[in-house]
């Protein structure tokens, strides 16, 4: 990787100190808000298809949904972050979220899970450019890098410790443990409505416009190379990624390596043990480096990931356990190299009267990924086709580092987190 001549140093007491004061309220209780969709999050998939029963066809593409309708909602959601500020578009989506969980928490039928389906796909598609936006708002330079990467490791850790409690409380034979994991995250949407009604009441995340300020719309932002690659990079990480954890690796697990729920649970407090951990040893390894480097580093991360991952269907129990478990804490050490660099990246491009739209844009790319990936891995695991979707996974890695490589190239020293911004 290369450096700057003078790399920044990263702590975590002068990262704090450095913050301001709306920075620090938005970190302060991350955790805890996650915590219900860690809850959540691992489970959804068994859920639906074994305690509601629904085929696993249906419910991967029912998953897809809440992609579908983020897509759908994430450019106007970003255009309107622009005009009437994040802070408002993050109160819309976080109290479409409270309402979705709480029907799916008695959602019996598939046309339940498509209204609690999409009001969780409302607040994704409005919310991830209103939040990001916000944090570029109040938070700027080389600090804004450190800012996403913790921000991500809070974030993990809520969702691995949701998702160890889940998996100790969870039980298919009993419907009404999964109401209660359901209901608990609607629960915790409460945090950031305080939050945002209280504290940060004041923090509106809108960019004043001047008179002679142009005109810049998606299409304008799509022409740039650099958007247009880093684009389709995080349209792959989230079909490869994200859009698995949810579906087909829970999928696959129980599945093809028939492990219980408790190890699925103990894979994702593993990923979360990994991301806490090491974030900072990352964050202070890749500052002042080339961002796009810490991709690749990616990339061979989770390339690895999948082949481990696929040893869970060729062996015993106790290997299929051990693959699945190892698969989250490879994955998730990939992670941090991504959640590190892609966000900036995005913020350092852009300008802050476009900044709720430059973000729209990559979520746009998120949701498309997540569309895809839940409906090719039900497919393909419903199917029986296992290797397939291990091959794909890769394949679909490979073809990431070679946008990856070219994006390089089209990035600025700035832009790419050489030099400080």
């Amino acid at each position: 990787m290369s450096t700057a001549t003078e790399r920044p140093k990263v702590s975590l007491r002068q990262f704090w100190a450095d913050l301001p004061t709306p920075g620090r309220w938005l970190l302060s209780t991350v955790a805890i808000q996650t915590l219900g969709r860690g809850l959540t999050l691992p489970f959804t998939v068994i859920y639906i298809h074994e305690v509601r029963g629904i085929s696993l066809g249906t419910a991967g593409t029912l998953l897809a949904l809440i992609a579908v309708v983020a897509l759908c909602v994430t450019g106007p959601g970003g255009s309107l972050t622009d005009r009437v500020g994040a802070r408002r578009m993050l109160i819309a989506g976080t109290s479409a979220q409270l309402l979705g969980c709480t029907v799916l928490a008695f959602a019996t039928s598939v046309p339940m899970f498509v209204v609690g389906f999409v009001l969780l796909g409302f607040n994704f598609g409005v919310s991830w450019p209103a939040f990001n936006a916000l944090i570029a708002s109040v938070v700027s330079g080389p600090l804004r890098q450190q800012y996403f990467g913790v921000n991500f490791a809070l974030v993990n850790l809520g969702i691995g410790l949701g998702g160890v409690i889940g998996g100790l409380f969870v039980d298919v034979r009993e419907p009404m443990t999964f109401t209660l994991i359901f209901l608990a995250d609607a629960v915790s949407m409460l945090v950031p409505l305080g939050l945002l009604l209280g504290p940060l009441r004041s923090v509106s995340g809108r960019a004043e416009r001047s008179a002679d300020t142009p005109t810049v719309g998606y299409l304008d932002l799509l022409r740039r190379p650099p958007v247009l690659w880093l684009t389709f990079i995080t349209f792959l990480c989230t079909f490869i990624g994200y859009g698995q954890i949810e579906s087909g690796f829970p999928a696959f697990s129980r599945q093809v390596g028939e492990v219980s729920t408790q190890v699925i649970g103990f894979a994702f407090a593993i990923n979360t043990l990994v991301i806490v951990a090491l974030q900072f040893t990352v964050l202070k390894a890749v500052t002042g480096r080339r961002r796009t480097r810490g991709l690749l580093v990616m990339v061979v991360l989770w390339v690895l990931s999948w082949l481990i991952l696929s040893a869970a269907g060729i062996g015993p129990a106790v290997l299929a356990a051990v693959a699945v478990v190892t698969f989250m804490g490879v994955f998730g050490l990939g992670e941090i190299f991504m959640q590190i660099a892609i966000p900036a990246i995005t913020n350092d491009m852009a300008d802050d009267h476009v900044r709720g739209r430059a973000n729209a844009v990559n979520a746009g790319a998120f949701q498309g990924g997540a569309i895809l990936g839940p409906i090719v891995s039900g497919f393909l695991l419903q199917h029986d086709l296992s290797g397939v979707f291990i091959v794909a996974m890769v394949g679909g890695l490979v073809v990431m580092a070679g946008a990856i490589v070219v994006l390089e190239r089209h990035l600025t020293p700035t832009e790419n987190g050489v030099t400080a911004g």
